[in-house]
């Protein structure tokens, strides 16, 4: 197996390679982003201030799943070490601390959820209809994210073992019971209680359970190359440590996007509550031009990985051509689709007046930065798989924390709303540059001195015999 997966790498013509890795991952984020969008697409029929509600609930939910991802990118990276080891025992060890470590982040949950929700909403608005919708929600998605945490835990657990087709089937099952539950909860059909946002996050939890339920039956059936034992468990903290120093930095980079949503709502509060849940909507539907390209990149990593680490600049440099020719191709189909198409999609947040005013130009001056960010996200998963890491934290938190917040403060002062979405593609066109400064500069450093294949065969063509 090791030798078919290493001649795939190595000879296998780049495009077809990088589609081949890739589309699974794009379907299974692209499955994912239809999961987070339809709580706020059935809420917006309640009301404005419901859609507002999980707009200012939306940081909770990345933070948990930053957390979350981040010890299992952790887990992964442990398990498959000791996979490739033979060492069947730590691999199995590897995955039954990333159990361990699920629940723990879940009780962390559950603890903010019962004490700290109310507090967490009052600090953004006064306005209670917001906060008594979003404390609905936001109780029940963490204090019930059990199924949620151990979701994500399995499903890697899947995708480590090579079983990446399998987690297409636990999260596109979640992403239709979701689908079909939302309406019957939150409206009350076929002769159920109307529920309201209480319902929209009721449907998101017995998704999530279903999701990990089937995630966890098919390890057990399936999954041949471990031996998941729960019984007489003990945590070995040097288990924990290895698997929180990779994952952290990971943890790190997603729950600085928690953090931005969180400032950049608290900006737009001060302008109305409907500037918010605009930006809740395209929190939602951006997700659907940028989680493929999540996708694109977990295919890619390995690739760039495997052929750095043999020496082939040839590969090497195509792989990075090429993922980032489909990766900007993503972002500029979404860019055409959100500057032709605003108003259709903000009507599946049932948009009138306002909403759709400042919603179509909120879009529209957005989506100018979809190219720009996806040169950023590329580039820095590339630089990732060098071995770079530090490189891609940092455009991260440039393009983030240093450049956006302020600048979108600073437009904030205007007076005008609108002003203030340029405040992203100003960060991302600023960040491209800076990512693409240091492509050049490790360029320099790791690519060109690697020989290419005609230097080689000139070199061995001309050596003494």
């Amino acid at each position: 197996m090791k030798n078919m997966n290493s001649e795939k790498m190595g000879t296998m013509p780049i495009k077809r390679l990088v589609l081949t890795l890739s589309l699974p991952m794009m379907l299974s984020m692209f499955v994912q982003s239809l999961y987070s969008a339809v709580d706020s697409m059935f809420v917006a029929q309640i009301n404005e201030e419901a859609l507002a509600a999980l707009s200012l609930a939306f940081p909770v939910q990345m933070l948990m799943i930053a957390i979350q991802i981040g010890s299992a990118v952790g887990m992964n990276a442990e398990l498959s070490k000791r996979l490739g080891e033979g060492r069947r025992d730590l691999a199995s060890a590897a995955a039954n601390h990333g159990v361990f470590l699920s629940i723990m982040h879940y009780f962390v949950f559950l603890i903010f959820g019962l004490f700290l929700i109310r507090p967490y909403f009052e600090m953004q608005t006064d306005n209670q209809a917001i906060i008594q919708y979003g404390v609905e929600y936001t109780t029940i998605i963490t204090t019930l994210s059990i199924g949620k945490f151990m979701q994500i835990t399995y499903e890697r657990i899947l995708q480590s073992t090579g079983r990446s087709f399998y987690t297409m089937i636990t999260q596109g099952t979640g992403a239709i019971l979701n689908i079909i539950l939302d309406p019957i909860l939150i409206f009350g059909l076929f002769g159920l209680p109307a529920l309201g946002v209480f319902g929209a996050a009721i449907a998101t939890i017995i998704a999530q359970i279903v999701s990990a339920t089937m995630a966890i039956v098919i390890n057990a059936k399936v999954n041949t190359d471990l031996d998941m034992q729960y019984v007489g468990f003990k945590p070995d903290l040097a288990v924990i440590k290895r698997i929180y120093s990779v994952g952290i930095p990971s943890m790190v980079m997603t729950s600085i996007t928690s953090l931005v949503t969180l400032i950049f709502n608290n900006i737009l509060l001060q302008f109305t509550t409907t500037a918010t849940a605009v930006y809740g909507v395209y929190t939602r539907l951006q997700g659907f031009a940028f989680m493929p390209v999540f996708g694109l990149n977990n295919g890619m990593i390995p690739i760039v990985s495997f052929n750095y680490g043999a020496k082939n600049k040839e590969r090497l440099t195509e792989t990075i051509k090429v993922s980032l020719l489909f990766g900007l191709g993503i972002m500029a189909i979404g860019t055409v689709i959100f500057q032709l198409f605003p108003e259709q999609l903000l009507y599946l947040f049932n948009a009138t007046g306002d909403m759709l005013t400042i919603g179509t130009a909120a879009l529209r001056t957005i989506s100018l930065s979809f190219v720009f960010a996806g040169i950023s996200i590329m580039l820095g998963s590339v630089f990732q798989a060098l071995g770079n890491a530090m490189y891609s934290l940092w455009i991260q938190v440039f393009r983030q924390l240093i450049i956006l917040v302020p600048v979108a403060y600073l437009l904030s002062l205007t007076g005008d709303v609108n002003a203030v979405w340029w405040s992203k593609l100003i960060s991302e066109v600023l960040t491209a540059g800076f990512a693409l400064l240091a492509l050049r500069s490790i360029y320099k450093k790791k690519i060109a001195p690697m020989r290419s294949k005609p230097e080689i065969k000139e070199e061995r063509q001309y050596a003494p015999k």
